[in-house]
């Protein structure tokens, strides 16, 4: 059952990443044009190389092919992704809180990478 539910937890944090990096392809144009309106340099391609990364570590991750590598790849493009676009703190009102969330929710998702990352070294 443990082998099962870790299995299940890859799946499902990989599966994340992989259709988030699909998703921003299919919107490419609107997220980089975000991305530069926020001061992102080189939006096109910083977008690109990153959902690149989300789509082939994610499914990595997912089928548990290289899965701490994948992980600890992932986890490295979350903290900066996070630093860079989940900067909360330059921001007030409702887009500050907004930000806050976000950021929030990727220190979880950092946390199970770091999990995943590591779940054979015991």
């Amino acid at each position: 059952m443990t082998a099962f539910l870790h299995h299940l937890g890859l799946v499902l944090l990989g599966g994340v990443f992989f259709w988030v990096g699909v998703e921003h392809f299919l919107r490419f144009r609107v997220i980089a044009a975000s991305l530069a309106e926020r001061g992102f340099p080189a939006p096109r391609p910083l977008l690109a190389a990153g959902s690149v990364l989300e789509i082939v570590a994610g499914f990595c991750l997912a089928t548990g092919i290289g899965a701490a590598y994948a992980a600890a790849a992932l986890a490295v493009f979350t903290i900066a992704a996070t630093a860079m676009a989940l900067n909360f703190w330059r921001y007030t009102g409702d887009e500050r809180a907004a930000l806050r969330s976000g950021f929030t929710i990727n220190v979880a998702v950092l946390g199970g990478l770091i999990v995943a990352a590591t779940a054979g070294l015991q």
